[in-house]
C-alpha cells in the first residue's frame, strides 16, 4: 500500500539497497485461504518433543506455528516495476541504504502447510499486483 500510494500521488519512495532485496510477497486471499484451510485442524501435542532438542514448529502444549507465505521470492525492483506498469506512472525512488539488522532474502517454508492441508499460496506477484491495484483505485476513489 505504501508503494502505491506514494507512486500514485507522484510522492518519492525510499528504497532500500537499491531494490536489489528479495521478499515474499503474499496476496492476502492466499493468506485467508491457508487460514480457513487450518481453522478446523486443532492441533495436538507432540509427545516426542524434547526440551533439549526442541523443534520451534512444535511444543509439548496442543500448538502449531505455520508459515503462510508465497515460498517465491521477487526482488523489490520487480514490485516497484509491476505497480508502475499497474498504475501508468514512474516512481520517483530515493535510494537508501539497507537498515542495520535487515537482510537481502526472506523466504517462507510453507513445507508443513503442504503437508497438513494440501496448500500453499500460488498467486503471481502479477497477478496480485493487478487485483491490489485494481482495489486500491476504488478504495482511493470513495
Amino acid at each position: 500500500y505504501k508503494f502505491t500510494h506514494a507512486i500514485a500521488q507522484g510522492h518519492e519512495i525510499q528504497v532500500a539497497h537499491a531494490g536489489h532485496v528479495w521478499r515474499d510477497f503474499t496476496y492476502v486471499d492466499d493468506i485467508v485461504e491457508g487460514i480457513v484451510r487450518l481453522v478446523d485442524r486443532a492441533p495436538s501435542s507432540d509427545p516426542a518433543w524434547n526440551a533439549e532438542n526442541p523443534d520451534p514448529a512444535t511444543s509439548f502444549a496442543p500448538h502449531r506455528v505455520y508459515n503462510i507465505g508465497n515460498d517465491h521470492p521477487e526482488e523489490v525492483n520487480r514490485l516497484i516495476a509491476l505497480i508502475e506498469e499497474a498504475l501508468g506512472r514512474k516512481a520517483n525512488r530515493v535510494d537508501v541504504p539497507l537498515p542495520p539488522g535487515d537482510v537481502l532474502e526472506t523466504r517462507a517454508d510453507v513445507s508443513d502447510l503442504r503437508r497438513d492441508v494440501g496448500f500453499a499460496p500460488a498467486t503471481s506477484l502479477e497477478e496480485g499486483i493487478r487485483r491490489f491495484v485494481e482495489w486500491y483505485r476504488g478504495y482511493r476513489s470513495r
